[in-house]
Protein backbone atom coordinates (compact mmCIF):
# COMPACT_ATOMS: atom_id res chain seq x y z
CA UNK A 1 0.00 0.00 0.00
CA UNK A 2 1.10 3.23 0.56
CA UNK A 3 2.33 4.43 3.64
CA UNK A 4 2.95 6.10 5.53
CA UNK A 5 4.57 8.43 8.42
CA UNK A 6 9.89 14.55 22.95
CA UNK A 7 9.76 17.59 23.88
CA UNK A 8 10.40 18.96 27.38
CA UNK A 9 11.69 22.04 29.06
CA UNK A 10 15.28 21.41 28.07
CA UNK A 11 17.16 19.91 25.13
CA UNK A 12 16.37 16.27 24.48
CA UNK A 13 17.89 13.66 22.25
CA UNK A 14 16.07 12.59 19.11
CA UNK A 15 14.02 9.40 19.67
CA UNK A 16 16.05 6.37 18.58
CA UNK A 17 15.24 4.99 15.16
CA UNK A 18 14.81 1.20 15.06
CA UNK A 19 18.23 -0.36 14.47
CA UNK A 20 16.99 -2.75 11.79
CA UNK A 21 15.46 0.04 9.68
CA UNK A 22 18.02 1.94 7.67
CA UNK A 23 18.14 5.63 8.60
CA UNK A 24 18.68 7.48 5.34
CA UNK A 25 18.33 11.22 4.90
CA UNK A 26 16.36 12.37 1.88
CA UNK A 27 16.85 13.73 -0.66
CA UNK A 28 19.73 11.44 -1.47
CA UNK A 29 22.77 13.01 -3.05
CA UNK A 30 23.76 11.90 -6.56
CA UNK A 31 26.34 9.13 -6.48
CA UNK A 32 28.69 10.95 -8.86
CA UNK A 33 29.41 14.64 -9.49
CA UNK A 34 27.21 16.26 -12.12
CA UNK A 35 28.10 18.70 -14.85
CA UNK A 36 27.41 22.37 -14.18
CA UNK A 37 23.70 23.07 -14.47
CA UNK A 38 22.10 26.12 -16.09
CA UNK A 39 21.67 29.22 -13.96
CA UNK A 40 18.09 28.27 -13.17
CA UNK A 41 17.06 27.81 -9.56
CA UNK A 42 15.47 24.61 -8.26
CA UNK A 43 11.77 24.33 -9.03
CA UNK A 44 10.75 22.19 -6.07
CA UNK A 45 10.35 22.99 -2.39
CA UNK A 46 9.76 19.92 -0.18
CA UNK A 47 6.83 19.42 2.15
CA UNK A 48 7.56 17.79 5.51
CA UNK A 49 5.74 15.64 8.02
CA UNK A 50 7.41 13.94 10.99
CA UNK A 51 6.47 12.58 14.40
CA UNK A 52 10.06 12.70 15.67
CA UNK A 53 9.71 15.92 17.63
CA UNK A 54 6.49 14.87 19.36
CA UNK A 55 6.18 13.12 22.73
CA UNK A 56 5.87 9.36 22.14
CA UNK A 57 2.29 9.27 23.40
CA UNK A 58 1.23 11.75 20.68
CA UNK A 59 3.12 10.29 17.74
CA UNK A 60 0.66 7.70 16.44
CA UNK A 61 -2.35 10.02 16.63
CA UNK A 62 -0.40 12.63 14.66
CA UNK A 63 0.32 10.02 11.99
CA UNK A 64 -3.31 8.94 11.97
CA UNK A 65 -4.51 12.52 11.45
CA UNK A 66 -1.96 13.06 8.70
CA UNK A 67 -3.08 9.95 6.79
CA UNK A 68 -6.84 10.23 7.52
CA UNK A 69 -7.84 11.69 4.11
CA UNK A 70 -6.26 8.66 2.41
CA UNK A 71 -6.53 5.71 4.81
CA UNK A 72 -7.48 4.87 8.38
CA UNK A 73 -4.40 3.47 10.10
CA UNK A 74 -4.11 1.25 13.16
CA UNK A 75 -1.32 -0.19 15.28
CA UNK A 76 -0.35 -3.88 15.20
CA UNK A 77 -1.85 -6.13 17.86
CA UNK A 78 -0.06 -5.77 21.15
CA UNK A 79 1.42 -2.36 20.41
CA UNK A 80 0.25 0.63 22.45
CA UNK A 81 0.19 4.27 21.32
CA UNK A 82 2.14 5.00 24.50
CA UNK A 83 5.11 3.15 22.98
CA UNK A 84 5.62 5.89 20.41
CA UNK A 85 5.41 5.75 16.61
CA UNK A 86 8.18 7.09 14.39
CA UNK A 87 7.09 8.21 10.93
CA UNK A 88 8.21 10.82 8.43
CA UNK A 89 7.34 11.89 4.91
CA UNK A 90 8.88 14.35 2.50
CA UNK A 91 6.59 15.41 -0.33
CA UNK A 92 7.57 16.93 -3.67
CA UNK A 93 5.10 18.43 -6.15
CA UNK A 94 6.17 17.87 -9.73
CA UNK A 95 3.34 19.69 -11.47
CA UNK A 96 0.79 16.90 -11.89
CA UNK A 97 2.62 14.31 -9.80
CA UNK A 98 3.25 14.08 -6.07
CA UNK A 99 6.35 12.20 -4.93
CA UNK A 100 6.43 11.12 -1.27
CA UNK A 101 9.54 9.74 0.40
CA UNK A 102 8.45 7.83 3.46
CA UNK A 103 9.82 6.02 6.49
CA UNK A 104 7.36 4.54 8.94
CA UNK A 105 7.05 1.87 11.59
CA UNK A 106 4.79 -1.15 11.14
CA UNK A 107 1.03 -0.56 11.07
CA UNK A 108 -2.21 -1.52 9.36
CA UNK A 109 -4.37 0.53 6.99
CA UNK A 110 -7.80 0.48 5.39
CA UNK A 111 -9.70 2.53 2.82
CA UNK A 112 -13.32 1.35 2.65
CA UNK A 113 -16.34 2.24 0.53
CA UNK A 114 -17.55 4.78 3.07
CA UNK A 115 -14.28 6.71 2.76
CA UNK A 116 -14.38 6.58 -1.03
CA UNK A 117 -17.92 7.97 -1.20
CA UNK A 118 -16.84 11.18 0.49
CA UNK A 119 -13.32 11.47 -0.96
CA UNK A 120 -11.99 13.36 -3.97
CA UNK A 121 -8.85 11.21 -3.96
CA UNK A 122 -8.90 8.72 -6.85
CA UNK A 123 -5.27 8.93 -7.93
CA UNK A 124 -3.05 6.27 -9.45
CA UNK A 125 -0.38 5.18 -6.98
CA UNK A 126 2.98 3.66 -7.91
CA UNK A 127 5.20 2.70 -5.00
CA UNK A 128 8.79 1.47 -4.72
CA UNK A 129 9.77 -0.18 -1.45
CA UNK A 130 13.31 0.40 -0.22
CA UNK A 131 12.98 -1.79 2.89
CA UNK A 132 10.30 -3.68 4.78
CA UNK A 133 7.29 -5.58 3.45
CA UNK A 134 3.58 -4.91 2.92
CA UNK A 135 0.52 -7.05 2.27
CA UNK A 136 -2.48 -5.37 0.63
CA UNK A 137 -5.88 -6.84 -0.22
CA UNK A 138 -8.19 -5.37 -2.86
CA UNK A 139 -11.19 -7.18 -4.33
CA UNK A 140 -10.17 -10.39 -2.54
CA UNK A 141 -6.72 -10.35 -4.13
CA UNK A 142 -3.67 -9.97 -1.87
CA UNK A 143 -0.31 -8.68 -3.07
CA UNK A 144 2.92 -8.87 -1.10
CA UNK A 145 5.68 -6.38 -1.83
CA UNK A 146 9.24 -6.30 -0.59
CA UNK A 147 12.45 -4.31 -1.06
CA UNK A 148 13.18 -3.26 -4.63
CA UNK A 149 9.66 -4.07 -5.86
CA UNK A 150 7.07 -1.80 -7.47
CA UNK A 151 3.33 -1.88 -6.81
CA UNK A 152 0.50 -0.25 -8.72
CA UNK A 153 -2.83 0.75 -7.21
CA UNK A 154 -5.91 2.81 -8.01
CA UNK A 155 -6.98 4.84 -4.98
CA UNK A 156 -10.55 4.83 -6.27
CA UNK A 157 -11.12 1.28 -4.99
CA UNK A 158 -11.34 -0.10 -1.44
CA UNK A 159 -8.22 -1.77 -0.05
CA UNK A 160 -6.73 -2.81 3.26
CA UNK A 161 -3.46 -4.24 4.49
CA UNK A 162 -0.51 -4.05 6.83
CA UNK A 163 3.18 -3.30 6.60
CA UNK A 164 6.31 -3.81 8.65
CA UNK A 165 8.81 -1.06 9.46
CA UNK A 166 9.60 0.23 6.00
CA UNK A 167 11.01 2.89 3.73
CA UNK A 168 9.47 3.66 0.34
CA UNK A 169 9.07 6.26 -2.38
CA UNK A 170 5.44 6.75 -3.43
CA UNK A 171 4.24 8.39 -6.65
CA UNK A 172 0.69 9.78 -6.88
CA UNK A 173 -0.71 10.75 -10.29
CA UNK A 174 -4.19 12.30 -10.71
CA UNK A 175 -6.80 10.22 -12.49
CA UNK A 176 -7.03 12.56 -15.47
CA UNK A 177 -3.32 12.33 -16.23
CA UNK A 178 -3.65 8.68 -17.32
CA UNK A 179 -7.39 8.57 -17.98
CA UNK A 180 -6.89 7.59 -21.64
CA UNK A 181 -5.61 4.25 -20.31
CA UNK A 182 -8.05 3.97 -17.40
CA UNK A 183 -9.47 0.61 -18.48
CA UNK A 184 -6.05 -0.99 -18.67
CA UNK A 185 -4.92 0.55 -15.39
CA UNK A 186 -8.05 -0.36 -13.46
CA UNK A 187 -7.69 -3.98 -14.58
CA UNK A 188 -4.21 -3.99 -13.03
CA UNK A 189 -5.28 -2.56 -9.68
CA UNK A 190 -3.24 -3.85 -6.73
CA UNK A 191 -0.56 -5.61 -8.75
CA UNK A 192 3.20 -5.94 -8.56
CA UNK A 193 4.97 -4.53 -11.62
CA UNK A 194 7.69 -6.84 -12.88
CA UNK A 195 9.86 -7.52 -15.90
CA UNK A 196 12.40 -5.47 -17.81
CA UNK A 197 10.13 -2.42 -18.14
CA UNK A 198 9.58 -2.37 -14.39
CA UNK A 199 13.35 -2.56 -13.89
CA UNK A 200 13.74 0.48 -16.15
CA UNK A 201 11.09 2.37 -14.21
CA UNK A 202 12.84 1.55 -10.93
CA UNK A 203 16.09 2.94 -12.36
CA UNK A 204 14.30 6.08 -13.55
CA UNK A 205 12.70 6.62 -10.14
CA UNK A 206 16.10 6.15 -8.49
CA UNK A 207 17.62 8.85 -10.70
CA UNK A 208 14.70 11.23 -10.24
CA UNK A 209 14.72 10.79 -6.47
CA UNK A 210 18.43 11.50 -6.26
CA UNK A 211 17.89 14.86 -7.98
CA UNK A 212 14.57 16.07 -6.54
CA UNK A 213 16.22 19.04 -4.87
CA UNK A 214 17.96 20.11 -8.09
CA UNK A 215 15.26 19.84 -10.76
CA UNK A 216 14.38 22.96 -12.74
CA UNK A 217 10.96 24.04 -13.96
CA UNK A 218 11.91 23.08 -17.53
CA UNK A 219 12.68 19.50 -16.50
CA UNK A 220 9.64 18.80 -14.34
CA UNK A 221 6.89 18.38 -17.02
CA UNK A 222 9.07 16.04 -19.07
CA UNK A 223 9.74 13.88 -16.02
CA UNK A 224 6.03 13.63 -15.24
CA UNK A 225 5.20 12.64 -18.82
CA UNK A 226 7.97 10.03 -18.82
CA UNK A 227 6.85 8.54 -15.51
CA UNK A 228 3.26 8.36 -16.74
CA UNK A 229 4.22 6.71 -20.03
CA UNK A 230 6.53 4.23 -18.30
CA UNK A 231 3.88 3.35 -15.70
CA UNK A 232 1.33 2.59 -18.42
CA UNK A 233 3.87 0.47 -20.31
CA UNK A 234 4.75 -1.45 -17.14
CA UNK A 235 1.11 -2.08 -16.30
CA UNK A 236 0.43 -3.28 -19.84
CA UNK A 237 3.16 -5.89 -19.51
CA UNK A 238 2.37 -6.88 -15.90
CA UNK A 239 -1.45 -6.89 -15.72
CA UNK A 240 -3.14 -9.99 -14.38
CA UNK A 241 -5.55 -11.49 -16.92
CA UNK A 242 -8.16 -11.93 -14.16
CA UNK A 243 -7.76 -8.49 -12.63
CA UNK A 244 -10.98 -6.91 -13.94
CA UNK A 245 -13.06 -4.83 -11.55
CA UNK A 246 -16.82 -4.35 -11.71
CA UNK A 247 -18.43 -0.94 -11.69
CA UNK A 248 -20.28 -1.85 -8.50
CA UNK A 249 -16.92 -2.01 -6.71
CA UNK A 250 -15.82 1.32 -8.04
CA UNK A 251 -15.85 4.34 -5.74
CA UNK A 252 -18.64 6.77 -6.57
CA UNK A 253 -16.15 9.61 -6.90
CA UNK A 254 -14.11 7.67 -9.45
CA UNK A 255 -17.27 6.84 -11.40
CA UNK A 256 -18.09 10.54 -11.47
CA UNK A 257 -14.57 11.47 -12.52
CA UNK A 258 -14.58 8.84 -15.26
CA UNK A 259 -17.92 10.08 -16.60
CA UNK A 260 -16.56 13.63 -16.73
CA UNK A 261 -13.43 12.51 -18.54
CA UNK A 262 -15.33 10.49 -21.15
CA UNK A 263 -17.73 13.38 -21.79
CA UNK A 264 -15.36 16.27 -21.16
CA UNK A 265 -15.99 17.99 -24.49
CA UNK A 266 -19.70 17.22 -24.72
CA UNK A 267 -22.24 20.02 -24.58
CA UNK A 268 -24.41 17.62 -22.59
CA UNK A 269 -21.99 17.35 -19.67
CA UNK A 270 -24.37 18.81 -17.08
CA UNK A 271 -25.24 18.00 -13.46
CA UNK A 272 -28.59 16.56 -14.55
CA UNK A 273 -26.93 14.29 -17.11
CA UNK A 274 -24.42 13.11 -14.52
CA UNK A 275 -27.16 12.36 -11.99
CA UNK A 276 -29.00 10.22 -14.54
CA UNK A 277 -25.85 8.36 -15.61
CA UNK A 278 -24.62 7.73 -12.05
CA UNK A 279 -28.02 7.07 -10.54
CA UNK A 280 -27.64 9.65 -7.77
CA UNK A 281 -29.50 12.77 -6.67
CA UNK A 282 -28.34 16.31 -7.34
CA UNK A 283 -27.78 16.72 -3.61
CA UNK A 284 -25.48 13.69 -3.57
CA UNK A 285 -23.62 14.93 -6.64
CA UNK A 286 -23.04 18.33 -5.06
CA UNK A 287 -21.82 16.66 -1.88
CA UNK A 288 -19.28 14.64 -3.86
CA UNK A 289 -17.77 17.77 -5.39
CA UNK A 290 -18.15 20.13 -2.46
CA UNK A 291 -14.43 19.97 -1.65
CA UNK A 292 -13.63 20.80 -5.30
CA UNK A 293 -15.69 23.96 -5.34
CA UNK A 294 -18.71 22.33 -6.97
CA UNK A 295 -19.22 20.02 -9.93
CA UNK A 296 -19.27 22.82 -12.53
CA UNK A 297 -16.06 24.26 -11.14
CA UNK A 298 -14.47 20.81 -11.28
CA UNK A 299 -15.50 20.33 -14.93
CA UNK A 300 -14.14 23.77 -15.78
CA UNK A 301 -10.79 22.95 -14.16
CA UNK A 302 -10.57 19.60 -16.01
CA UNK A 303 -11.23 21.34 -19.32
CA UNK A 304 -8.59 23.96 -18.58
CA UNK A 305 -6.09 21.25 -17.64
CA UNK A 306 -6.83 19.48 -20.92
CA UNK A 307 -6.32 22.77 -22.76
CA UNK A 308 -3.01 23.23 -20.94
CA UNK A 309 -1.92 19.75 -22.03
CA UNK A 310 -2.82 20.57 -25.66
CA UNK A 311 -0.96 23.89 -25.57
CA UNK A 312 2.15 22.35 -23.99
CA UNK A 313 2.29 19.51 -26.52
CA UNK A 314 4.91 20.40 -29.17
CA UNK A 315 3.11 18.17 -31.68
CA UNK A 316 -0.24 19.91 -31.24
CA UNK A 317 -0.56 22.76 -33.76
CA UNK A 318 -4.28 23.43 -33.37
CA UNK A 319 -5.17 27.12 -33.18
CA UNK A 320 -5.71 28.44 -29.69
CA UNK A 321 -9.27 29.37 -30.70
CA UNK A 322 -10.06 25.69 -31.42
CA UNK A 323 -8.56 24.60 -28.11
CA UNK A 324 -10.61 27.26 -26.33
CA UNK A 325 -13.81 26.09 -28.04
CA UNK A 326 -13.07 22.47 -27.07
CA UNK A 327 -12.69 23.66 -23.48
CA UNK A 328 -16.20 25.11 -23.58
CA UNK A 329 -15.32 28.78 -24.20
CA UNK A 330 -17.03 30.51 -27.13
CA UNK A 331 -15.30 33.81 -26.40
CA UNK A 332 -11.51 33.81 -26.69
CA UNK A 333 -11.09 36.57 -24.12
CA UNK A 334 -13.00 34.54 -21.52
CA UNK A 335 -10.76 31.53 -22.17
CA UNK A 336 -7.60 33.62 -21.84
CA UNK A 337 -8.85 35.17 -18.61
CA UNK A 338 -9.82 31.81 -17.04
CA UNK A 339 -6.65 30.09 -18.24
CA UNK A 340 -4.39 32.85 -16.94
CA UNK A 341 -6.14 32.85 -13.57
CA UNK A 342 -5.75 29.08 -13.25
CA UNK A 343 -2.12 28.74 -14.37
CA UNK A 344 -0.54 32.15 -13.96
CA UNK A 345 0.33 32.38 -17.67
CA UNK A 346 -1.70 33.06 -20.80
CA UNK A 347 -2.33 30.42 -23.50
CA UNK A 348 0.01 32.25 -25.88
CA UNK A 349 2.78 32.35 -23.27
CA UNK A 350 2.49 28.59 -22.74
CA UNK A 351 2.64 27.92 -26.47
CA UNK A 352 5.64 30.26 -26.89
CA UNK A 353 7.37 28.48 -24.00
CA UNK A 354 6.90 25.16 -25.80
CA UNK A 355 8.42 26.59 -28.95
CA UNK A 356 11.41 27.77 -26.94
CA UNK A 357 11.75 24.33 -25.26
CA UNK A 358 10.99 25.90 -21.89
CA UNK A 359 7.75 24.25 -20.83
CA UNK A 360 6.83 25.38 -17.34
CA UNK A 361 4.87 23.33 -14.82
CA UNK A 362 1.51 24.95 -14.04
CA UNK A 363 1.81 26.66 -10.65
CA UNK A 364 -0.75 26.10 -7.93
CA UNK A 365 -3.34 28.87 -7.69
CA UNK A 366 -2.23 31.44 -5.12
CA UNK A 367 -5.33 30.83 -2.99
CA UNK A 368 -4.30 27.23 -2.33
CA UNK A 369 -2.15 26.23 0.61
CA UNK A 370 -0.07 23.16 1.16
CA UNK A 371 -1.80 22.05 4.33
CA UNK A 372 -0.66 19.57 6.89
CA UNK A 373 -2.18 16.23 5.83
CA UNK A 374 -1.41 13.98 2.91
CA UNK A 375 -4.87 14.85 1.61
CA UNK A 376 -3.84 18.50 1.41
CA UNK A 377 -0.70 17.47 -0.43
CA UNK A 378 -2.72 15.47 -2.96
CA UNK A 379 -5.46 17.98 -3.71
CA UNK A 380 -2.84 20.74 -3.96
CA UNK A 381 -2.18 19.78 -7.58
CA UNK A 382 -5.58 18.50 -8.68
Amino acid sequence: MTKETGSGNGPTEEPPWPAHLERRRWPREPATPKEARPNTGPALAPLHFSTHELPPVEQFQAWRRHMAPLVDVHLPDGKSPDDGFLAEQIGWHLGHMLVVQQRVQGHGYICDQAMLRSSSIDHWNVGLFRSGRAWTEADRHVTEIGPGELFFRSLGYPYRGRMTDSAAVLLFLPYELLADNAGLLEAANNTILSGSLADLLVSYIDGMEANLGNLTAEEVPRIVRTIGDMAVACVASSARPDAGQTQTNMGMMERAHRYIHLNLHSDNLTPDAMCRALGISRTRLYQLFESSGGVLNYIRKRRLLHAYADLSDPANNRPISEIAEAAGFDVAANFTRAFSHEFGASPREIRRAVGAERVASPPAPPTQHQGTTIGDWLVHFQ
